[in-house]
């Protein structure tokens, strides 16, 4: 799998871009506020239709503009074209010339793993960040979860809705608490199966990338006990007093444990990082074990900011994808990428949304 073109339109600072990338690495070199960030959020934008900026669509567009577009030749078992344009009054998004009008037909059809300075939050952020970071690796590996979180993130809202008024239908307010059960089971389920299979890749990622003997653990706390069915029925008292659901998936919380504590309350900023990172190389790397290719893999300008320990840990993962005929994008300013990266790289140039 990888990104064979990339067509940019009124994204960001770019006012027009049409670009060819080969297989292989890609550096991408400039001083800072050039566009080089700018450009793995548009990939990253392709395979997931969302900014890892945590942005809305119209901080995207060009200043003065009225929307953006976005479009894509992935090669990936076929050739596939991909087109997206976001306004305020419009909104299309097409795959191989036929719109989309259900997310799961779409995703999947590129596949990226992104590292950045906004990693950090999985460790230091709130729950939502390491349920994202869950609810991604899943979507990305498992056929049919994306549905299944969109029917239980649309129930959620509505019974949501339903507990603010208080004269709300019961029968109602049973209706979508028979949908949350449902799906919500089945995405626990999943959640649980999940860990076992990549806890082992993260530990061993953990020690490759700190050189350490730190122990890392990775523990699923989901907030139904039990039986969803009864902990839900439970809690129907405290949810209308606070009017709002609050058992289910969407209170899960994905603890990280070094050497059996908190990596949050009790790891320094350097293995914070470390970790950080693990859980990143262990979704690239359980995502090639799932789909047989390497993601396309998005760095952006962390490698400065690594000793060289860390640095000489992500290099087995650069290698695979490289060997397996992937593809990586890593930005860097011109004073602080690492040279031993850059040797197999094609190196691009890139000067006030311009790349050359």
């Amino acid at each position: 799998m990888h990104l064979a073109q990339l067509r940019l339109r009124d994204f960001r600072n770019y006012v027009r871009l049409d670009v060819a990338f080969e297989p292989g690495f890609h550096l991408l070199l400039g001083n800072n506020a050039q566009g080089k960030t700018n450009i793995l959020e548009a990939i990253y934008l392709v395979a997931t239709l969302r900014s890892f900026r945590g942005v809305g669509g119209s901080q995207l567009i060009r200043f003065g503009q009225p929307g953006y577009f976005v479009g894509s030749t992935v090669i990936a078992q076929g050739t596939h074209e991909t087109k997206m344009y976001w306004s305020a009054k419009e909104r299309t998004l097409s795959l191989n010339g036929r719109p989309i009008r259900r997310l799961q037909d779409y995703f999947g059809t590129l596949r990226t793993v992104i590292f950045c300075t906004e990693d950090l939050q999985l460790i230091k952020g709130s729950g939502r960040f390491r349920r994202r970071f869950l609810d991604l690796l899943l979507a990305q590996s498992s056929p049919g979860y994306l549905g299944l979180l969109q029917r239980y993130m649309e129930a959620l809202r509505s019974r949501n809705a339903l507990l603010k008024n208080p004269s709300s239908d019961a029968a109602s307010l049973e209706g979508f608490s028979r949908e949350l059960i449902a799906s919500g089971r089945e995405i626990i389920r999943q959640r649980e199966e999940l860990i076992p299979k990549i806890a082992l890749i993260a530990k061993v990622a953990a020690r490759r990338i700190a050189s350490e003997q730190d122990d890392l653990e990775i523990r699923y706390q989901p907030s139904v006990k039990a039986d969803f069915e009864e902990e839900l029925a439970r809690s129907q008292a405290r949810e209308r007093m606070m009017r709002a659901t609050l058992v289910g998936p969407h209170r899960d919380e994905l603890e990280l444990l070094l050497n059996g504590r908190s990596a949050a309350q009790f790891g320094s900023e350097g293995q914070k990082r470390t970790v950080a990172i693990a859980l990143k190389v262990t979704q690239a790397e359980y995502l090639t074990t799932i789909h047989g290719t390497p993601p396309v893999l998005l760095i952006d300008d962390i490698m400065g900011e690594l000793d060289i320990k860390r640095r000489s840990g992500l290099m087995p993962l650069l290698e695979r994808a490289h060997h397996g005929s992937g593809q990586v994008f890593m930005t860097a300013t011109e004073t602080n990428w690492p040279e031993e990266l850059g040797r197999k790289a094609r190196h691009w140039t890139i000067q006030n949304g311009g790349l050359q």
